[in-house]
């Protein structure tokens, strides 16, 4: 039986891990899983500091080394197919995407590279850096988590058809140690991802003219509707908790869209105010609709 390192983020963190295991060479998948508290509390080494016991939820990451260098890496609540991590990658456009999608559908990772290569679609260096860039994302992303469980199995591998991409690991863990920095900023700007978003009063026009977009950055506005929350944005985006954070600072800075105030209850108006129409609600924002015909008459321009 495979040998198993177990415990969770709060004893090591994800980047003293990788480090270890990149300094001991070591071969094998780490999976790590959401921390779901038992209602108990544990008693430190100390025999005085208590904290909550965590145990295994649903798998969130899975990350692949072999020889003390990583080598595959996704995130199981996103799309992780090669057509998708393309279209990510702005290799391919929304329509290429979708007829790839559905007429590949039955195609593991290795054999629509191999259609991709050899109908010209895209090079095997384009294919290598799309996969490494989603890898290290997804990585990158797990070296914020600190309190979720994880599980190393020794010589695990991916899939046969999965493509891997061997990646120096001391060189991945010296980069998320420093844009580990940064995101602390951006935790304490956007604590909560349930906070909803919505455009400001009136429709950004000039500003969408103004300001330069990402695919990705187009891809979140699209569900900008005052009702999605930003972690429900990011699962439809395929991003990862850093990604969204990332670009929801940036459109707010920019002005483009704005957090959802959490409003007091309103009381139903009387009978006079409603026949005077006064009746307190704040005007109505324009409709998704509209502002989605705006975003694409703009991406056209």
């Amino acid at each position: 039986m495979p040998r198993q390192l177990k415990g969770t983020f709060q004893d090591y963190r994800a980047t003293q891990l990788f480090h270890l295991i990149n300094l001991t060479k070591r071969t094998g998948t780490l999976h790590v899983f959401e921390p779901v508290q038992t209602g108990r509390e544990i008693t430190l080494g100390d025999g005085m500091t208590k904290r909550p016991e965590l145990t295994p939820g649903k798998e969130r990451a899975v990350v692949t080394v072999k020889d003390g260098k990583l080598t595959y890496a996704a995130a199981t609540d996103q799309d992780n197919h090669l057509s998708t991590i393309l279209y990510k990658a702005g290799r391919l456009t929304e329509q290429q995407y979708r007829v790839i999608r559905q007429k590949t559908a039955s195609y593991n990772d290795r054999a629509l590279a191999l259609l991709l290569i050899n109908n010209n679609y895209q090079t095997q260096a384009e294919i290598v850096q799309a996969i490494q860039q989603q890898m290290l994302r997804v990585v990158y992303d797990v070296m914020t988590w600190i309190t979720e469980p994880f599980v190393f199995t020794e010589d695990e591998q991916p899939p046969a058809e999965r493509i891997t991409v061997p990646t120096d690991l001391g060189e991945v863990v010296r980069e998320g140690t420093r844009r580990n920095r940064d995101i602390e900023h951006l935790n304490l700007e956007i604590p909560d991802l349930n906070a909803r978003l919505k455009f400001p009063a009136t429709a950004p026009t000039d500003k969408l003219r103004q300001t330069k977009l990402t695919r990705q950055e187009w891809n979140v506005l699209q569900y900008v509707d005052g009702q999605n929350s930003i972690k429900q944005i990011a699962k439809r985006c395929n991003l990862g908790d850093t990604e969204i954070r990332r670009i929801v600072y940036g459109l707010l800075n920019s002005g483009l869209v704005e957090m959802v105030k959490l409003a007091a209850p309103v009381k139903a108006p009387t009978p006079a105010q409603a026949a005077a129409g006064a009746d307190g609600l704040t005007p109505k924002l324009p409709s998704r609709d509209v502002i989605t015909r705006v975003i694409k008459s703009l991406q056209r321009a």
